[in-house]
């Protein structure tokens, strides 16, 4: 079971963003910038889900 959830919400601006909020209420990821769209906001949580799944972690010095 997923200990994440995506929200998907507007801001002040009326752009669309997203962010995975752990089910202890800390943010673990956001979207970083504003979509105009909400179906490019929702594209964006899609390339999330499908491209970061195992990543590796990378130490930069």
């Amino acid at each position: 079971m997923s200990k994440a959830t995506f929200e998907l919400y507007q801001d002040a601006r009326e752009e669309w963003r997203w962010r995975l909020v752990h089910d202890n209420g800390n943010i673990i990821a956001d979207s970083g910038e504003g979509y105009q769209r909400q179906a490019t906001a929702e594209q964006g949580i899609e390339s999330v889900k499908e491209n970061a799944p195992d990543s590796d972690i990378s130490v930069v010095e």
